[in-house]
């Protein structure tokens, strides 16, 4: 008898339990989200590629697709294009120079996309700026190259992109894990009063972001440390309403095919989130290769409910769609 009663006081524990948590992350019981998702254009209105068979090592401007615009990724052309489709962020990557400027350049050496040799930031500004950033990209294995001569004197230094945008919003990525470039950033967006520097955010490697956000406390700011000092103990722990001191005044790019995992997603996660000052940003398949939500296909996949930040390299056949 004893054992029976034990059992069954065992049993409607583990019943109340599981109702606790269902109803704790259930989206049935929350505050409903409304309007359209937020989109993110990852290097501006740039040139994609199949993202298969992809290596650290693959140059992607000799693979792109028939292009179906004119425009070149991280250039200031293509960011107006960008926000114009309608972006509400534009990520840039950005490298040091010889000279104290930062670039505004995908990769980390120049042979790729340019006429140019070498390591990127082992160049001076004025190097950079004679360089044809659109004279590598091919879609037809080198037979032409649409965008040769085009893009002459169009790698911007960060300072030009913020200047030109001074009300839009801009994610910087840290195309090193140095964490003195980290130091270098905070120091080059000092100069810009506080309002500016809220309409930016940043990621890269642990050092750097690490850097950066000792000195630039109220920046958001992104890293796999700080994604995993949030996620990790959110997805343990998440489920009693608990939210990690590590997943507040950050940014967070959760891949969809975690998404799932996490408890009360996506309305009560993303409310969670905005009450932490953190914003979520969806990115396509499981995180590689910056895949994005590109075509009508892919928003599809987009849950219900989901109005948070969505990472796309096709701002201007998504936005449409979506707003």
């Amino acid at each position: 008898m004893k054992f029976k009663r034990a059992l069954k006081r065992t049993a409607l524990i583990f019943l109340l339990l599981v109702l606790f948590m269902f109803a704790n992350n259930s989206n049935l019981f929350t505050k409903e989200r409304s309007g359209d998702p937020t989109l993110l254009a990852h290097v501006a209105m740039s040139q994609t590629y199949p993202m298969e068979g992809i290596q650290n090592d693959t140059c992607t401007a000799e693979r792109i697709f028939e292009p179906e615009h004119p425009y070149i990724g991280n250039t200031i052309p293509s960011m107006e294009a960008a926000f114009e489709a309608g972006a509400d962020v534009v990520e840039l990557d950005i490298h040091p120079t010889k000279d104290g400027e930062f670039a505004v350049f995908h990769d980390w050496k120049l042979e790729c996309r340019t006429d140019g040799k070498g390591v990127t930031r082992d160049h001076t500004m004025e190097e950079l700026k004679k360089l044809d950033v659109g004279y590598g990209y091919t879609a037809d294995n080198g037979k032409t190259y649409p965008f040769r001569g085009k893009g002459i004197g169009l790698m911007p230094t960060l300072n030009e992109v913020l200047i030109h945008f001074p009300d839009k919003e801009f994610l910087i990525n840290i195309k090193s894990d140095d964490a003195n470039e980290g130091v270098k950033l905070a120091e080059y967006l000092s100069a810009f009063p506080d309002e500016r520097i809220s309409q930016l955010s940043a990621y890269g490697g642990n050092h750097p972001i690490d850097a950066l956000k000792k000195y630039l406390p109220n920046l958001r700011v992104m890293s796999m440390d700080s994604m995993k000092s949030c996620l990790i103990p959110y997805i343990a722990g998440g489920w009693t309403g608990y939210i990690p001191g590590a997943c507040e005044n950050t940014q967070l790019h959760i891949p969809e095919k975690i998404a799932p995992w996490l408890w009360g997603y996506p309305e009560k996660f993303l409310n969670r989130m905005d009450d932490s000052n953190t914003r979520v940003v969806l990115v396509a398949g499981n995180g590689g290769w910056s895949e994005g939500f590109d075509d009508k296909q892919d928003v599809e996949r987009i849950p219900a409910g989901y109005n948070g930040m969505v990472w796309t390299n096709r701002v201007d056949i998504i936005a449409p769609i979506i707003k």
